[in-house]
């Protein structure tokens, strides 16, 4: 049986990464983008030679993304599992957000993903579509809010809603879509925090901790998976009851 053909944007750091990393260790053919790449990345790329495919595309470009996905069926052959990971956040009470700012997460988060998530259904629906996916990452702060990001929240809350209808859009073709909403995970972003402030998001999650990349992954590794085959149109929390 041919190895699936796993898709992720924004595959350098993080979550992504993490996706890259587990996808590849199921032994699916991978490819991915981001804007500037990392060290760990390049590794990967030499480690898996042939079975991950690396590039740097900027998200919020429409021509490039579209390029990358045909480069992408060039190599593999098509797209099985799509993951709509890529995404910029500016933090920032509205009234000090600038312009550019919320261009750039709306061009990214939403209009880059939508590409993005476009491109690899339009090659998906070229053949039998049964057991193919899309993921989308939204998180927590769409449904809950926070202060300092509400154009971000907006942003994915956007996504949110694109994947509830897209779902029912692509249902009857087989392809099953599903956004995963992460709580605060312990990332480069966390580190900047104050012990106490650590502290305190933690104590708000049912299991009093902060998220970890392979929460989420997990997640995403079901979703993607047989198991889930009749799980689709949902938006799931991966916040550890917070």
């Amino acid at each position: 049986m041919t190895a699936a053909v796993s898709v992720v944007s924004g595959g350098s750091r993080g979550v992504g990464l993490a996706l890259v990393e587990a996808f590849l260790a199921r032994g699916d053919r991978v490819a991915t983008f981001s804007r500037s790449g990392s060290g760990s990345l390049d590794a990967l790329s030499r480690e898996h030679r042939g079975r991950l495919y690396a590039a740097r595309v900027d998200g919020s470009d429409p021509v490039a993304v579209r390029a990358f996905v045909a480069d992408v069926v060039g190599r593999f052959g098509g797209v099985d599992h799509c993951v709509a990971n890529a995404a910029v956040a500016h933090e920032g009470v509205l009234a000090t957000v600038r312009d550019d700012e919320i261009a750039e997460m709306v061009g990214v988060n939403v209009t880059g993903s939508i590409v993005f998530v476009r491109e690899c259904v339009r090659q998906m629906l070229l053949g039998s579509a049964a057991g193919r996916t899309v993921t989308l990452l939204s998180s927590v702060v769409a449904s809950r809010g926070s202060p300092g990001l509400a154009v971000y929240a907006a942003t994915k809350a956007a996504l949110e809603g694109f994947g509830t209808s897209l779902a029912r859009e692509l249902g009857p073709r087989g392809i099953r879509v599903n956004t995963v909403a992460p709580g605060f995970l312990v990332t480069d972003l966390s580190a900047s925090l104050s012990p106490g402030n650590r502290d305190r998001i933690a104590a708000r999650s049912a299991l009093a901790r902060l998220g970890v990349t392979d929460d989420v992954v997990g997640v995403i590794g079901f979703l993607t998976g047989a198991a889930a085959a009749f799980v689709s149109g949902q938006i799931i929390a991966v916040d550890g009851g917070a």
